[in-house]
């Protein structure tokens, strides 16, 4: 995939997509082949910022103690003290609703055994726990900002039970040059991760949320 191949498909992108009294988000589809996912090793799990922005920024939740708390009211959208952990525990539902609200959750390193046995039943299945590889398990001394303004614009980039990722690149109001840089900086790190680059890929698209595909690749 190339700069000129994108420029011309998001231009039909857009004369396929009807207009709709809200600002529809920008996906994108890359089918996968050739990987037995039933092997973790095969698993595609990435983290990718996007310079561009997404659909909305993220929100995102601190699960802290007592020496990270100022320091996350300042960042984060919401921030969870370990003395209340046990609230989350006792309700389910609570911990579900909490699970929804929020894209990530950063937690403080060395209270990681108490928010995996307050969160880890409901946050485990839905792929929500705090995850180093994005950053999100920090020491309990910890600046927050940088972290918290990457996540707002980062997308998870998974594959472990289908041959399929599909993310938000961005809404259908940006320019298509940041569109375009959004989609390639995706694809390149995939394609990277990949353990046969573009022998595991059997094609990709981009789409409104309301809108037909156009095939990328």
């Amino acid at each position: 995939m190339d700069a000129p191949q994108l420029a011309k498909a998001l231009k039909q992108l857009r004369e396929i997509s009807p207009k709709r009294n809200f600002t529809q988000s920008v996906d994108l589809f890359i089918n996968l082949k050739g990987l037995d996912l039933k092997k973790p090793e095969n698993h595609v799990e990435l983290f990718v910022f996007l310079q561009y922005g997404k659909s909305r920024p993220n929100k995102v939740c601190a699960l802290v103690g007592p020496e990270l708390k100022e320091e996350a009211e300042a960042t984060c959208d919401k921030v969870i003290q370990e003395k209340d952990f046990d609230a989350y525990a006792k309700d389910k539902k609570l911990a579900k609703k909490l699970a929804a609200e929020f894209d990530f959750f950063v937690a403080q390193a060395n209270i990681m055994p108490k928010v995996a046995a307050a969160f880890g039943r409901v946050f485990g299945p839905r792929r929500k726990m705090p995850n180093p590889k994005a950053g999100c398990v920090v020491p309990p001394k910890f600046n927050f900002k940088p972290l918290i303004e990457r996540l707002r614009n980062t997308v998870k980039v998974t594959a472990k039970e289908r041959p399929l990722i599909q993310i938000s690149v961005g809404r259908e109001n940006m320019p298509d040059e940041q569109l375009a840089e959004n989609i390639m900086n995706v694809y390149n790190q995939v394609l990277h991760k990949l353990p046969g680059e573009k022998n595991n890929l059997k094609s990709v698209y981009v789409k409104c949320t309301m809108g037909k595909p156009v095939q990328l690749e």
